[in-house]
């Protein structure tokens, strides 16, 4: 069975680093191998993305919803050092991941890479993996200074 191997060793280095998601997404995966769901796979891999975004705006736009976050907590971010670096580091993150979303299309063999460098993150720095298309962003951004750097 194509796959499976990475796929235990992927459930095994997130239940050792105790990383929830990457074991539930290696998990969930081999589940749908098992029981020869394959054809949810081109859903995933086509929509899977879209469907993880919607559900993390829907996390982050809660507090909006809800009304922990007014109008005027809003306009500070037009008015403030803080709230104007947030919008900055906002349209630089989403460049990056759309970077990223690029360098994945191309090359998706670094998804591996990726995943082990956000294992080490949260294992060694104490980081949060929130998904791999901010680290094939930097991963891309990376390769474009090397290739400004060594023409």
């Amino acid at each position: 069975m194509s796959g499976v191997p990475i796929l235990v060793v992927l459930l095994l280095i997130g239940v050792i680093a105790r990383s929830n998601l990457i074991a539930m997404a290696a998990c969930v995966l081999l589940l749908l191998k098992f029981a020869n769901l394959n054809f949810v796979f081109p859903l995933l891999e086509k929509r899977g993305l879209e469907i993880g975004l919607l559900f993390l705006l829907l996390a982050i736009l809660v507090p909006i919803a809800t009304g922990k976050v007014t109008e005027a907590d809003l306009l500070y971010n037009f008015k403030s050092l803080p709230g104007l670096l947030a919008i900055f580091g906002g349209a630089l993150a989403t460049h990056l991941n759309g970077e990223g979303l690029k360098l994945l299309q191309l090359d998706p063999e670094l998804i591996f890479g990726l995943v082990l460098g956000s294992i080490f993150g949260i294992v060694f720095l104490g980081g949060v993996p929130v998904g791999p298309l901010m680290a094939a962003g930097i991963a891309a951004l990376f390769l474009e200074v090397i290739r400004w750097i060594k023409p």
